[in-house]
């Protein structure tokens, strides 16, 4: 690439301005907004740049930004197609597919580099969690991940096969595909398929567990983009939903997701649940639902795959500020179980003060039973990480 040198003095100039308060993506974007210059081709590598500096972590912060552009790049690179100028002729012939051979050799090369320090917080995480794959994982670039909604199967495919579309299928509703494809300009999102992670998406295996008779009444107390609430929908029989969300913009949006997945029949509701004077007429919510989903918010840290730039800004305090915040919305949540109900507490997080730690503060404070938990180790297929757990309260 000719440019290529420019490009990384373009992303030195650009990353110079962020200081973590918002989502790198769309600082970005303002970045790119505010001078015209750079074209679609330009803003295209110098994100990805962007994203490969800080994928490298806490790892590589002794190099001037410069050198650890080019050093994560190389890292990051499953092929340096384009980007050979910047290396030397012995680096570019020892260039590997194989991410753990890219790290031996910058190694052999006296780059002071340590994998464990791209993640500096192990000694935190789930103790079920394979730490060297995990901090390994950041250096790529996680999958798009479809869910075929019910019914939809014959027609996705068709579509994806028609256009040429390069995917694979690690679960039987589940479509894989590289970052960057087109897939979503082709095919009816939320109709046809929901975006949602493949870690999120065999959480829905622990709809197989939840057995009753009936309508389903369920809450999604912490809905956000609603995907939970869409799985719970095409995987749960004659199911009546709830959701709430503490941002009010967030159930608007919600309102008209639902809207594409063909979801009518539901109420929503803006609560702050970190206390019980959050829900509308509490005293109505007490052992209402059958299935209450809390997918937490949480760290996010099973996710910085796609977020590296949290890497960076992570402060540890935060684990703690989100364990008391998870804590209050069990409180108020889980009092409206309904005699014979499940309970779903879910994080997207690694921490073990927001997994295993809440289990135990679970069935310590409601006496609810664990039907089945675990961390979904995404990281090993290039996917989020994520933790569930399912109670029934007898």
């Amino acid at each position: 690439m000719q440019y290529a040198h420019r490009y990384i003095q373009y992303a030195v100039t650009a990353l110079t301005g962020y200081n973590g308060a918002m989502p790198l993506q769309h600082y970005l974007k303002q970045f790119f907004a505010a001078d015209k210059k750079y074209g679609s081709k330009d803003r295209r590598h110098i994100t990805h740049l962007c994203y490969c500096y800080f994928r490298s972590g806490n790892a590589l912060q002794h190099l001037s930004a410069e050198e650890r552009i080019r050093i994560s790049l190389y890292l990051c690179s499953d092929t340096l197609e384009g980007w050979t100028g910047l290396f030397s002729e012995d680096w570019v012939t020892a260039h590997s597919k194989e991410v753990a051979q890219r790290i031996a050799f910058i190694q052999q090369e006296g780059i002071a580099f340590q994998p464990g320090s791209i993640f500096p917080w192990l000694d935190e995480c789930s103790p079920d969690m394979d730490t060297a794959a995990f901090t390994q994982s950041h250096l790529q670039q996680p999958l798009v991940f479809l869910r075929i909604r019910p019914r939809q199967e014959k027609q996705v495919l068709q579509v994806l096969e028609n256009n040429n579309i390069v995917y694979s299928r690690p679960e039987q509703n589940c479509i894989a595909l590289a970052p960057g494809s087109k897939a979503d300009q082709l095919l009816q999102i939320n109709q046809q398929v929901v975006v949602q992670d493949l870690s999120s998406q065999r959480i829905g295996s622990l709809f197989t567990h939840i057995h009753k008779p009936g309508t389903n009444q369920v809450w999604d107390c912490c809905a956000a983009s609603g995907g939970k609430s869409i799985l719970a929908y095409d995987m749960l029989p004659d199911i009546r939903l709830t959701v709430s969300d503490v941002r009010a913009s967030i159930i608007h949006n919600l309102k008209q997701r639902f809207v594409e997945a063909g979801i009518r029949n539901y109420q929503s509701f803006v609560a702050d649940l970190t206390s019980k004077a959050g829900i509308p007429r509490s005293d109505m919510f007490a052992g209402k639902f059958d299935v209450i989903i809390c997918d937490a918010p949480c760290s996010g840290s099973g996710t910085w795959g796609r977020t590296p730039e949290q890497l960076t800004f992570f402060t540890p305090a935060q684990i703690q500020q989100y364990a008391i915040l998870q804590k209050q919305i069990i409180a108020t949540s889980a009092t409206a179980v309904a005699r014979n109900g499940y309970f779903l507490y879910i994080t997207c997080s690694v921490f073990k003060k927001e997994n295993e730690e809440q289990l135990a503060y679970i069935q310590e404070q409601t006496g609810m039973q664990v039907v089945a938990s675990g961390l979904y180790q995404g990281f090993t297929e290039r996917a989020d990480t994520m933790y569930a757990a399912l109670f029934v309260k007898s």
